[in-house]
Formats: structure tokens, C-alpha cells, sequence
């Protein structure tokens, strides 16, 4: 049987999700762990994306084949018995059956990503781990200027990392929107697929836009130029976010 589930995860203490070796602590390892001890079956966790090392999700969807034989736990009991298993900054949830075609990697139409700055004068302890603490000025309207160049399908080789092995750099950027709420500047952006460490690579030339280090218009030639050196720094992980996941 294949089984879909969701998982939601603070990324602070974790090596990523990948599963990595000697050792390391990852999200997908722990919830092979979860599921070994649960079922004694030796199962492979498939995610919709590869979170960095610090980097969180909300909305992360996965995927395993188990022998129904030994299967005993009835789906609607599944999630409370992973979160049983399982760190409190790890929890699933959603577990339903899966269709023998479905991929949750392949498959997604849409993916979202939220990066959270905390605009202030002072650290806040209760969402430090999910904020970039930026206590600089920014100015937002200059950033949102920037930001319109992004949207659409472009070669977004500058806004990838050095060295990363993929067919083409070519990426669509349906929407993205920035928002202060309260004292958090929220960036969401929702694409087809995202390179390694683009998002945090946009993020980091957007707010070089907004400090007035960078003209908005130059993001324009920044990814016509292919450059990676033309970008801004890469923004930090932990004010990273995998939003959502979407399949229709």
C-alpha cells in the first residue's frame, strides 16, 4: 500500500530532511525510525522537496510503500501513533492512502515558500528560530519593486548556488508577495520548482534592494546576466519556510 501523509517540522535541530550518512540527524530519518519501530518494516520516506539544514515546513508531503500484510494500524490512527514516536518538533499529520501513480516530487504543480524577517529594533526569543532578526532599515515599497522582475519563467541561474548539477536553471515564479505584518516581513513565493538555495538567494538581493545598496530595476539585469556573483548574499536559513505544497 502506499501512504501520503504530511508533515509539519521546526527545522533548528535538524541536518535537513534528507536522510544523510554517518549518522546525522534528519527529519526523514526519524520518521523511517518512527515507522521501523511502529511496523518492524524498513520503509523509504519520499518528500515533496529537500529542506536545508535549519530550514522548516509546514505543509511537507511524503510518501512510503508498506506491506499491508503487517500493517496493522488503521490509517486514521497512524498520525497519532508517529507523533507518539517522534520529537516534539516533528509532527504528522494528514495520512491517507495514495494512488500507485502518485509522486510527491513529481507531481507538485505548485510549491510555496515563505522567508520571515523580523523588522525591529530587538530580538523577539519566542520566533527567533523562524525569523531572520534584521534590525536595519528596509524599505519595503523598494523591495516590491524588485521583487516584480522575479515573477514569470526566467533562467534563474544567478539566484542558484554555485555548482549545483540540475538539466536547466530554468524556473516559473507565479507569485511574489511582500508583506509587513506587525513587525515581520513576510515573503511568499510560489514557483514550479525552485533551485538549490533560491529562494534564500532572491531574499538576500531583495533586501539589498531595500537597504538602497542595489536600484530595484537591477534585478532585471541580474537575471539576465546568468551571474550568481551579481546577487545578493544567501539570506540565512531559519527564516525559511516550505508553505505548501500543491498537486492540482
Amino acid at each position: 500500500m502506499r501512504v501520503k501523509f504530511n508533515v509539519a517540522y521546526k527545522g533548528t535541530n535538524y541536518n535537513g530532511f534528507a536522510k544523510q550518512k554517518d549518522n546525522i540527524i534528519t527529519i526523514q530519518g526519524l520518521l523511517e525510525q518512527a515507522i521501523y519501530e511502529l511496523t518492524q518494516q524498513v520503509v523509504t520516506v519520499i518528500g515533496s522537496g529537500r529542506t536545508d539544514t535549519g530550514v522548516h515546513a509546514i505543509n511537507q508531503v511524503c510518501l512510503m510503500d508498506i506491506n499491508t500484510d503487517a500493517f496493522h494500524i488503521p490509517l486514521n490512527r497512524f498520525s497519532r501513533a508517529m507523533n507518539a514516536k517522534l520529537p516534539n518538533d516533528i509532527v504528522v499529520k494528514h495520512v491517507e492512502e495514495a494512488s500507485d501513480d502518485f509522486h510527491p516530487r513529481y507531481a507538485v504543480k505548485v510549491k510555496t515558500y515563505r522567508y520571515q524577517i523580523l523588522y525591529d529594533d530587538y530580538r523577539d526569543p519566542f520566533i527567533d528560530d523562524v525569523c531572520y532578526f534584521y534590525p536595519y532599515h528596509l524599505d519595503i515599497d523598494r523591495m516590491k519593486k524588485g521583487a516584480q522582475y522575479i515573477v514569470g519563467t526566467h533562467d534563474f541561474k544567478c539566484f542558484c548556488s554555485a555548482n549545483t548539477q540540475v538539466k536547466t536553471t530554468v524556473r516559473t515564479i507565479f507569485k511574489l508577495d511582500i508583506n509587513l505584518i506587525k513587525n515581520v516581513i513576510q515573503i511568499d513565493i510560489a514557483g514550479s520548482g525552485f533551485l538549490y538555495n533560491m529562494v534564500r538567494i532572491i531574499v538576500g538581493t531583495l533586501i539589498e534592494v531595500g537597504r538602497g545598496k542595489m536600484e530595484p530595476e537591477f534585478v532585471e539585469e541580474i537575471i539576465a546576466s546568468t551571474n550568481r556573483d551579481n546577487a545578493g548574499p544567501t539570506a540565512p536559513a531559519k527564516g525559511l519556510t516550505m508553505y505548501d505544497v500543491a498537486y492540482e
